[in-house]
């Protein structure tokens, strides 16, 4: 059997977590939507979004993944090389 060459095969855990991690700041885009429905203000609507945007983006860059090895391994797409 040939060795697994992706990290989502090494490691399916892992890319699971980040996947479901991205998810959740996606759905963070919709809140616009539902709370337009509701009597709130929109100043606190903008800033949740601009962040959700943000963490989608930063997570797909490499000085993210090293820091997450470092502090939060778990959402790392690899284990930390030791």
């Amino acid at each position: 059997m040939a060795e697994p060459t992706s990290t989502q095969e090494r490691y399916p855990l892992r890319a699971a977590v980040r996947t479901a991690f991205q998810v959740v700041v996606a759905l963070a885009t919709l809140l616009p939507y539902i709370l337009a429905e509701l009597p709130v203000s929109g100043t606190w609507v903008a800033q949740t979004v601009a962040v959700a945007m943000g963490i989608t983006r930063v997570m797909a860059m490499p000085q993210v993944n090293e820091f997450l090895n470092r502090f939060a391994p778990l959402l790392a797409a690899e284990p930390k090389k030791e």
